[in-house]
């Protein structure tokens, strides 16, 4: 037996936190909140550990130091360090910004070094504090954050013991290693996550929707699909799809499910017997109810989140989505109703900010694609539109060419300006385009209030929804947020100028 066999015979026991992981080498690329917490896990367990990071901060390092991993710092890493190739590792867990063409990742196929990412190991530790939790798994394009911060609410209302975590905030490592253990776990799964794992085997899930998004990472819009159809394998008693969705319908259809599993649609239409949807403006049950044939149960009213500003299509649609991975778990219909009666969107997520002169001003810099960002823009009739920034390599003209007809004008900011310039010139040629180019950071939200002041009027948004990733300019997406929400506040509150003194677009 060569040595490939040895290692692959002893990662195929390690399947819980009381194996025996003494001993097992491990590389870990990177040194994040996820790659820490997969660091710190194993050294727990007794591997020998070395980190591979490009940058960590002193608090990172001496971390590292504290819980006795090795630690190499390489700014380029464009081949496996010397420290890495000693170690001989038999299985690398790598963090999500490792792209899988990254050469240490192409290194380690040449090696055939097993892959794992953090969901990986957390699977195979989940029993550290008795009985393992159940995984109600959730990923997409859109609506992941919202949904599983529904779901885990209604389950705790329900009377069980749940936490949201993931890609949500909350390392799934961390989760599975908490004391106090949980009934359930809702897990929010990125494609980069999925894409490096194998074991799960999850009570629910749900892909609540697929659009081009991460094509750089993945290479193509298939590989991206391939990698979110694995949250439905081996599902054990309800695949959740979006019957608006045939690409999720698609995945449910083809996935190597648990016998026994359901699929489980929701859209905003009438439900069908299985399904939870919308009838006459009533958020509806057909799936779990004795009578799900001839009636359904009501959840709650387009009316009544309306009043919270919880209407947008896409927001009833994570409602429903929510709601069925809730009841699938036992969750009384009264308890989704508790949750939703006081429910909040997370700050950045059509967040309004200020409404003055009948222009309102709203933050959905959570929207940093275009898939998010179109369903954005079709919660509002007329919309001053700030958009730009990393494009990720996905295409911006099918979104102009859809929503073009409800733009007063576009304002344009971040290193993907020519793109959607272009995407304006050639679909929507008399929407006004503005370009707010400060390069100081500080400055182009600043500019951005400005400029679209000036065109705004009154019954328009002024929607922030940038179809982007905001790193080229900001921290991340809640950076971005906040700085136009201040850069909004100190202009209205300083004496802004007239808002029809509007400038001119350039030639």
């Amino acid at each position: 037996m060569d040595s490939a066999d040895v290692t692959d015979d002893r990662l195929s026991s390690l399947t819980s936190w009381h194996s025996d992981w003494s001993g097992l080498r491990v590389g870990v690329l990177g040194l994040g909140k996820t790659g820490f917490s997969v660091a710190d896990t194993l050294v727990e367990l007794g591997a020998s550990v070395l980190v591979v990071a490009q940058n960590a901060d002193d608090s990172q390092v001496r971390l590292v130091e504290v819980i006795g991993a090795g630690l190499v710092l390489d700014a380029v890493l464009d081949a496996p360090p010397p420290e890495l190739v000693s170690l001989d590792p038999e299985v690398l867990v790598v963090s999500p910004g490792f792209h899988p063409d990254h050469p240490v990742l192409v290194w380690a196929a040449e090696q055939s070094i097993p892959i794992w990412g953090d969901v990986e190991l957390a699977w195979r530790l989940r029993d550290k504090v008795g009985a393992p939790a159940e995984w109600i798994a959730v990923t997409g394009t859109n609506g992941k954050t919202t949904t599983v911060q529904l779901t885990a609410t209604m389950l705790v209302d329900g009377g069980f013991r749940a936490a949201p975590c993931g890609n949500i905030g909350i390392p799934i490592l961390d989760a599975i290693r908490d004391p106090q253990g949980f009934d359930v776990l809702v897990v929010e799964l990125s494609s980069y996550q999925l894409h490096s794992t194998s074991s799960m085997s999850p009570y629910a899930s749900v892909c609540l929707n697929i659009a081009e998004d991460h094509l750089d990472w993945h290479g193509s819009l298939d590989a991206y699909v391939e990698a979110k159809a694995r949250v439905y394998t081996n599902t054990k008693i309800a695949c959740v799809y979006n019957r608006s969705d045939e690409r999720t319908m698609t995945m449910v259809e083809n996935a190597e499910v648990i016998e026994g599993a359901r699929a489980i649609g929701f859209g905003l239409g009438v439900p069908g017997p299985s399904d939870f949807g919308v009838v006459d403006g009533i958020l509806c049950d057909r799936a779990f109810t004795e009578e799900r044939r001839i009636s359904a149960l009501e959840i709650t009213t387009v009316a009544d989140l309306a009043a919270r500003g919880l209407a947008a299509p896409h927001i009833v649609a994570n409602i429903l989505a929510a709601s069925a991975l809730a009841r699938s778990f036992g969750v009384p219909i009264e308890a989704v109703r508790r949750t939703l009666a006081r429910f909040e969107l997370d700050h950045h997520r059509i967040e309004l900010v200020a409404e003055a002169g009948g222009v309102s001003w709203v933050n959905d810099s959570k929207a940093t694609n275009a898939h998010a960002a179109d369903a954005s823009l079709g919660a509002y009739e007329s919309v001053v539109w700030v958009a730009g920034g990393l494009l990720k390599g996905v295409d911006v003209e099918p979104l102009v060419k859809a929503r073009a007809s409800r733009m007063r004008a576009v304002v344009l900011i971040g290193t993907s300006r020519s793109d959607l310039r272009n995407a304006f010139e050639r679909h929507a040629p008399g929407v006004p385009v503005f370009e707010a180019v400060d390069t100081e950071t500080e400055e182009v939200m600043s500019a951005v209030v400005r400029l679209a002041a000036a065109v705004a009027e009154p019954g328009d948004v002024v929607l922030l929804a940038p179809a982007a990733a905001s790193m080229d300019q900001f921290i991340d997406y809640a950076d971005r947020g906040t700085k136009f929400a201040e850069a909004v506040r100190d202009y209205l509150g300083g004496g802004a100028a007239d808002q029809h003194d509007a400038p001119q677009p350039p030639e």
